[in-house]
């Protein structure tokens, strides 16, 4: 039977939408299969948008008329079989799942009191312990204690059980007073109040006004909203009462408020405005219409029928509400959730089993945990995607690390507010000017010296984005770096070998996928960087993927593939694999190894003791060194496209410090993802104690690596960059 948790509050308004992602959120990285229940949705017409924000959530695969138990109007016509039915469908969804996030009913219809004892009747017969969430906002702690011990008394008189209380809302500076507050009644936490998350979108205020889109980028209606303002005075007044996220309201006929407007929001020390709405159903006349084109503003404008006070009103009623489609109010749900909600004691009150098995999207999670644990300074050369601006805003919000980002200042930070992204803690770095471009030229031309590197040839390499970041992660300024999104991947780590160049005892930088099967995680080498590596250039490869294994959580065992297994083949093909495996073995006679193997002995228990009985590691292999670039590449991708599996990477091994690459159609989670493994990295190497694969052995000193044009590692934009963004 699947753990149930009911989300339920007393009253509308609550916020009890965040608790419930942050609940689904918190079971997809401790179970298998999540389920959502929505016993009473608000209609059968409208999807219900909570509904379809905790199913759009990654780990939750149920449909949404599978997810809906009953609707307002059956639940009025007849409580009784409404509450059978919902029965019923509830363990359809249940039979299905290891857990299941039950969100109660929104009070939009039935009055107060009455809907509260239904819910708490519904979670009785679902056998699901109450998550009780109570609105905080406007109230003292001891208000807030009053609604909790009334809702607490009427959920026990239907014999329901409240397991934890969430008081979300609250005044930041009030979180403490309502815990000790509530304190006794159940394990409490408490949510802080944020504007951004009951903000409506611009596209929501479109909607409100019955208004439509007239110009500027359609992309930007998802902005929220801060305040609604009504330009009826004069420009110079209006200016002074502007606010970053404001929507003014004006009439279409008003010329003057509207180009003030439009020349404010695109003029520095000015707020950026989320958008104007021209109401009245009047458009601008014709010239001022063709002059608002040419100053090629992105700020929507949108034109309503609705005069100004209709309009207002009309805005003033628009409600936010945290949507899928609503990333940034995603990411801050999810952030308040983590920060503020103990997951630990919340999953050992609903009595959730530690899992036994590692699913793709439980990994994922504990990249971002293990990447928060102990935050890293990342830097992202490539200021001017969309994409590395979105994962900056998710990383920063969910406290991954801590981030650099390089480009034009004013471009980078007006292009995030438009995009309602809140990039406020990132620094921001323009690498053709200021102090640290000739301090990193210099640096370069100490480095390049015999290459007859001057200072002013070194001052154009370094304005570069790549060779800047590398710089920056050489000298100390960041301890990472991931690029990609719009270089190739020569562009990428070319620097690298140049500045950082390879990790003691290691000749050859590789890489390696980390692929997340359905039950566990494996590592695979190298797929994307050395085409035909040499006996030594597999030993590397080993060597630092049982490194890599180790940093994630994943015990190394290696298996050196080829067509043979054992003694059993010969040829130069195999002599290398075995040539290799003796190396390995040298080198780290710590380490499990075992090749040259077939891969079917290295992963399958059943023909390994067959044809490797006495091998602690065929059967069991968690890396697998390939060998060739071919193989790898296309052996990752088949398990990928025909398994399912989740390919996270490539992982760029071997430098004495992290930089990663990018597929050029990276996701925004790819990133986020990279980003976590690349601070997870700088981790291991600034650990004190040195981990699996860093034992105290003699070293030689940092070497010159190969450049990628001249010798191995060979570095082929064409392959390199074969690897696809993962299926999500």
């Amino acid at each position: 039977m699947a753990r149930t948790v009911y989300v339920m509050s007393a009253e509308g308004d609550t916020g009890k939408s965040v608790v419930a992602l942050g609940l689904v959120d918190l079971l997809t990285r401790s179970v298998q299969r999540v389920g959502v229940f929505r016993p009473v949705a608000r209609s059968t017409d409208e999807r219900d948008y909570v509904l379809d924000l905790l199913l759009a959530h990654d780990g939750v695969d149920i449909a949404y008329d599978e997810a809906v138990g009953a609707t307002y109007d059956e639940v009025i016509a007849d409580p009784e079989a409404a509450l059978s039915r919902i029965v019923a469908r509830f363990h359809d969804v249940e039979r299905r799942c290891d857990a299941v996030v039950v969100v109660g009913t929104d009070y939009t219809d039935v009055a107060g009191p009455t809907e509260l004892a239904y819910n708490a009747r519904i979670a009785a017969n679902l056998g699901a312990p109450v998550v009780l969430v109570v609105n905080s906002a406007n109230r003292t702690p001891e208000d807030v204690r009053h609604a909790v011990e009334v809702a607490g008394t009427e959920i026990a008189a239907n014999h329901a059980q409240v397991v934890g209380v969430v008081a979300n809302r609250c005044a930041p500076g009030a979180l403490d007073d309502v815990v000790e507050a509530l304190a006794g009644t159940a394990p409490v936490w408490a949510l802080p109040e944020s504007p951004v998350l009951y903000a409506p979108t611009l596209r929501q205020l479109m909607e409100a006004v019955e208004g439509e889109l007239t110009g500027g980028d359609e992309e930007l209606l998802g902005r929220e909203v801060l305040d609604v303002l009504v330009g009826a005075m004069s420009v110079e007044h209006l200016l002074d009462r502007l606010q970053d996220g404001a929507v003014v309201i004006t009439p279409g006929d008003r010329a003057d408020v509207l180009l003030g407007l439009l020349m404010a929001h695109q003029a520095d020390g000015f707020p950026s405005l989320a958008g104007i709405i021209l109401n009245g159903g009047l458009a601008p006349a014709p010239t001022i219409q063709r002059l608002v084109e040419g100053l090629g503003s992105r700020l929507p404008l949108i034109r309503t029928q609705l005069g100004t006070f209709r309009s207002a009103s009309a805005a003033s009623r628009a409600r936010g509400r945290v949507t899928r489609d609503s990333q940034r109010k995603v990411d801050t749900a999810l952030a308040l959730f983590e920060r503020h909600v103990d997951g630990g004691a919340l999953l050992a009150g609903l009595d959730v089993p530690r899992p036994e098995v590692v699913t793709p999207l439980m990994f994922e999670y504990q990249l971002l945990d293990r990447a928060r644990g102990d935050r890293k300074h990342i830097v992202l050369p490539e200021g001017g995607d969309d994409r590395i601006l979105r994962a900056a805003s998710t990383l920063l919000q969910r406290q991954v690390a801590d981030l650099t980002i390089l480009g034009d200042e004013a471009s980078i930070r007006a292009r995030a507010t438009e995009l309602g992204l809140d990039l406020d803690e990132a620094q921001v770095i323009d690498p053709k000017s200021g102090e640290m471009l000739e301090s990193f030229a210099a640096t370069y031309t100490e480095l390049r010296k015999h290459k007859g590197m001057t200072i002013e040839r070194a001052r154009e390499i370094v304005s570069s984005v790549s060779y800047f970041g590398t710089l920056m992660v050489q000298l100390g300024h960041a301890d990472g770096m991931v690029s990609g999104a719009i270089h190739t991947t020569a562009h990428t780590i070319k620097p690298s070998f140049e500045i950082i160049k390879t990790a003691p005892g290691t000749n050859s930088v590789s890489s390696a996928f980390l692929m997340c099967l359905e039950d566990r995680v494996l590592v695979y080498a190298d797929c994307a960087v050395i085409p035909d590596p040499t006996a030594e250039q597999l030993a590397d490869i080993a060597i630092s993927s049982a490194g890599t294994a180790a940093q994630f959580g994943i015990e190394p065992r290696i298996a050196m593939l080829s067509y043979s297994t054992g003694e059993s083949g010969t040829g130069a093909d195999v002599e290398k694999v075995r040539t290799a495996t003796a190396l390995v073995r040298e080198r780290r006679p710590d380490l499990s190894v075992e090749g040259p193997i077939q891969y079917d002995a290295a992963v399958d228990a059943s023909v390994a003791k067959t044809k490797m009985p006495d091998s602690a590691v065929a059967g069991r292999a968690t890396v697998f060194v390939f060998p060739d670039l071919n193989t790898g590449n296309n052996t990752y991708k088949a398990v990928q496209r025909s398994a399912g599996a989740v390919a996270i990477g490539p992982v760029l091994q071997g430098l004495r410090k992290p930089v990663n690459d990018l597929s050029r159609g990276a996701l925004v989670q790819d990133i986020v993802n990279t980003v976590a493994i690349t601070a997870i990295q700088a981790q291991a190497l600034s650990a004190p104690a040195a981990g699996a694969g860093e034992r105290e052995v003699a070293q030689p000193e940092p070497r010159e690596t190969p450049e990628p044009e001249t010798a191995a590692p060979s570095v082929d934009p064409s392959t390199t960059h074969a690897p696809e963004a993962p299926a999500r």
